[in-house]
């Protein structure tokens, strides 16, 4: 049987369900291009149906990334198949992918439909996105507690009727993995048509399963897992690319199989992934945690530094994250910094390496060492919203016998605005008064703040997540001020709340939010 295997990211459509995580398409476009980097197979760019915008960000993506497959997501509604083939039609290899519940709660709770009207509807579905495109995917959803000669059922007519890919998704993570590698090997080894399609496993991970059941799936003759960067996903995640892919290369005796993913890239897109989205990585998480290769343990530290494999058993360098690192500071020059931002993988042009460098600057002259992770933020730290507004001044005064209170200095266009406001705490008086300038009404929902490097000196990282009416924007800033890292963040998640609201024609809210 061919080892290879087929690496299908969902991180842009099932991990962006993830609560909290909003990607504007601009933000959707700079993971796919970096999942191209990466060597994703198929990257499925979302689920064109549920909202224009969705719709606009994958046929976006469909037109610019080559050499990934772009799937678009479709239930088997003839509009959802419409939508999603005008989506990826552009695309260089597109594949439509088209879902139904296949258990009995699903059909019965959720669809008020019998088996066999949803057995039609699946042959039917299939057979319409087959006049698009010759790669079409079906999907059982909630096939680990679907009844068995019911799969069968399923899996036979679909693939007969054009399915090139038939995905067997845990979607509630509730299989074990024996379990779930027994049922893939018994629908491939049942079903008379199987060989005409590449089987496919979608795993959840509300038992902290999703990984291993891949991986057991694979084993048992599945050839195509969907997984998610860092594990993100709807409740406990999905399973994790970067922990199948390591999976395959540091322990070949047990999973001998191949993917095409350049292991180099995986460190630079779990962060972007993780700055983008807003959901922060968690310091012990597998093979990209920032704990992967932290020892404090005084006999780990003496066998580390004797062998590095007493240890580690992953090299941080195969991931593309270097252990030993150069230390820039102040009197570093420009030579010093492309360089180590050419070790990390980064190209910029002249133009964009000046904007970066003078960003630099201002950094190291406000802390003794900048770190890579300081470059990455730097990197990241970039909106992707015209800026209406700009922070041109800022000042706070706070404590505890004080009111706390701000004024802020904003540029638009030509013209600056101020206010003064005071507040709860510095931060929130800030924000008051940006809400005075601005005049758009928003509610905070989320506010994380992280250390970028370790010190009192710090880059602080600030994500939040503000509402306005149903739309939810994530916004981020830096700065080794935490008070200016909020404001930036601010800032940011309001000009691209304005930036959205200027591509919906004919809304009012548009003039609402642009009264100043």
């Amino acid at each position: 049987m061919n080892n290879r295997i087929i690496i299908f990211d969902s991180t842009l459509r099932d991990g962006e369900q993830t609560p909290g995580a909003k990607l504007n398409a601009r933000e959707k476009l700079k993971i796919a291009r970096q999942l191209a980097r990466l060597g994703v197979d198929v990257i499925e760019a979302g689920f064109p149906i549920s909202s224009p915008g969705d719709f606009r960000a994958v046929q976006q993506i469909s037109r610019q990334i080559k050499g990934s497959a772009i799937a678009a997501l479709a239930r088997t509604v003839k509009e959802d198949i419409d939508c999603a083939w005008n989506s990826i039609k552009d695309a260089e290899k597109p594949r439509i992918h088209v879902f139904l519940a296949a258990s009995d709660i699903h059909m019965e709770k959720k669809l008020r439909k019998d088996p066999q009207t949803c057995l039609e509807e699946a042959v039917w579905a299939v057979k319409y996105a087959k006049s698009f495109t010759e790669d079409v995917e079906y999907s059982l959803e909630d096939a680990t507690r679907a009844r068995e000669d019911y799969i069968f059922k399923v899996v036979e007519a679909v693939i007969d009727a054009g399915a090139t890919v038939v995905n067997i998704p845990d979607t509630v993570g509730y299989a074990t993995p024996e379990e779930f590698g027994g049922l893939i090997k018994r629908i491939i080894t049942k079903v008379p048509n199987s060989e005409k399609a590449i089987f496919s496993v979608h795993c959840h991970n509300d038992l902290g399963l999703a990984v291993v059941n891949s991986l057991f799936a694979v084993q048992n003759g599945a050839r195509q897992v969907e997984c998610n960067v860092n594990g993100i996903g709807e409740r406990a995640g999905n399973a994790a690319l970067e922990e199948i892919v390591l999976s395959t290369v540091i322990r070949k005796d047990q999973f001998p199989y191949k993917t095409g993913i350049n292991l180099k890239e995986i460190y630079r897109t779990s962060r972007m992934v993780s700055k983008l989205t807003g959901i922060p990585i968690p310091v012990n998480k597998a093979i990209i945690g920032t704990n992967a290769f932290a020892h404090s343990s005084g006999i780990h530290q003496d066998g580390v530094l004797k062998d590095k494999e007493t240890y580690e058993i992953i090299n941080a360098e195969l991931i593309g994250s270097q252990a030993a690192q150069m230390i820039l500071t102040a009197r570093s020059g420009r030579h010093a910094v492309r360089h180590q931002l050419e070790s990390m993988g980064y190209q910029l042009n002249d133009e964009e390496f000046e904007n970066f460098y003078h960003r630099f600057i201002e950094l190291a002259d406000k802390k003794k060492e900048v770190y890579r992770e300081d470059l990455e933020a730097l990197l990241i730290d970039i909106s992707f919203a015209d800026p209406t507004y700009e922070l041109e001044y800022l000042q706070t005064v706070s404590g505890t016998k004080t009111i706390p209170s701000a004024v802020v200095r904003l540029r638009k266009d030509k013209e600056i605005l101020e206010e003064i406001s005071s507040g709860s705490g510095p931060i929130d008086a800030a924000y008051k008064a940006i809400d005075k300038i601005t005049n758009i009404a928003t509610r905070l929902e989320n506010y994380n703040l992280r250390a970028v490097t370790r010190g009192l000196d710090a880059l602080g990282e600030v994500s939040i997540k503000i509402t306005h009416e149903d739309k939810n924007i994530i916004g981020r800033g830096v700065s080794t001020d935490i008070v200016e890292a909020s404001v930036k963040a601010y800032l940011d998640s309001l000009n691209k709340l304005i930036n959205m609201m200027a591509h919906i024609n004919n809304n009012p809210n548009t003039k609402q939010l642009n009264k100043q």
